[in-house]
């Protein structure tokens, strides 16, 4: 997914990857349990998903962007629970 991200959310998707949030400790792979999205306006989707992990209920939500070349990219991504410092300039 990171050939498909843009900006911050780049950032974000690898922050997120190192740290496998999504994984457990007996190994229970993540199970999409409901998805839905939001039109927010021309050429922007946003998107949640609950997802779960093991005993674990999370959340995801994410922003898809179509650009000037008709590609969907990845503008924002967050998960619950720590989140990426962003500096105060971003």
């Amino acid at each position: 997914m990171l050939g498909l991200t843009a900006g911050r959310a780049y950032d974000d998707l690898t922050w997120l990857a190192e740290r496998g949030p999504l994984r457990t400790l007996r190994g229970a792979r993540p199970v999409v349990r409901d998805l839905g999205w939001y039109e927010a306006g021309p050429g922007a989707i946003e998107v949640f998903a609950r997802i779960e992990t093991g005993a674990r209920l999370r959340a995801m939500a994410f922003r898809l962007e179509r650009g000037r070349d008709r590609r969907w990219r990845c503008t924002a991504i967050e998960l619950d629970g720590p989140r990426r410092p962003h500096p105060a300039a971003d």
